[in-house]
């Protein structure tokens, strides 16, 4: 399996966000906010960023930062009261 990110892409119309698709898997099409969250590769992503910053409808082009984030917690204390149903056995 391949490690994916998300660029976050900012058009001027979302008529061109059909065409969004040749780059990458279309995610979420934001129609109020006018952007288009793509998936793609990790490897590709500074390629394709660059080839989206030269097209003239686009914006802005945002990389995702959740593959770079840390999702494990440390020191999370447990809610009296749910330990006290695990002990009961509910």
């Amino acid at each position: 399996m391949h490690d994916r990110q998300g660029l976050i892409v900012y058009v001027h119309h979302l008529k061109q966000a059909k065409s969004l698709r040749k780059f990458g898997h279309v995610h979420y099409i934001s129609r109020k906010l006018k952007y288009v969250v793509l998936y793609m590769d990790q490897d590709i992503i500074e390629a394709t960023k660059t080839k989206l910053n030269k097209l003239p409808y686009v914006k802005q082009v945002l990389e995702s930062y959740r593959p770079f984030l840390k999702t494990e917690y440390e020191n999370a204390k447990p809610d009296k009261a749910k330990e006290y149903d695990y002990k009961i056995g509910l």
